[in-house]
């Protein structure tokens, strides 16, 4: 397994770390509200909103993350130090992405997540 890869599963995993910021930040987690999460989550404000929204984004991002470190590694035209740069690199900008989110810090956090689409489109330039 290449560090690529294993950063794959960190990016698969992130996500639920939004969902627990989410659904604790609140005071009301519990039995009772995890019967409908979505429908809790869709209640929530603040900071328990932005973590619900960085979990979203994140489940969206993901597969294409994915797709583009495997294509990487497919067209084996990259050197794989590259590829785990880029792997480990998008992964920091995911994790800055979601601080930025739970800091409402707006502005950043579209920067953040403009490096990372850029990351991702960097794993199809170094295979070409």
């Amino acid at each position: 397994m290449t560090v690529a890869f294993w950063c794959v599963l960190i990016a698969i995993f992130l996500p639920y770390i939004c969902t627990g910021v989410a659904k604790f930040s609140t005071g009301k987690f519990g039995p009772r509200h995890n019967h409908d999460p979505r429908a809790f989550l869709d209640t929530v404000e603040g900071v328990a909103k932005r973590a619900n929204n960085a979990q979203l984004n994140s489940f969206e991002v993901t597969p294409a993350f994915a797709a583009a470190v495997v294509i990487a590694h497919m067209a084996g035209n990259a050197e794989l130090v590259t590829i785990n740069v880029l792997a480990v690199l998008f992964i920091t900008s995911r994790l800055l992405y979601i601080i930025c989110y739970l800091a409402d810090w707006a502005i950043l956090r579209s920067l953040v997540w403009a490096v990372g689409m850029a990351l991702i489109a960097s794993f199809f330039f170094v295979s070409i």
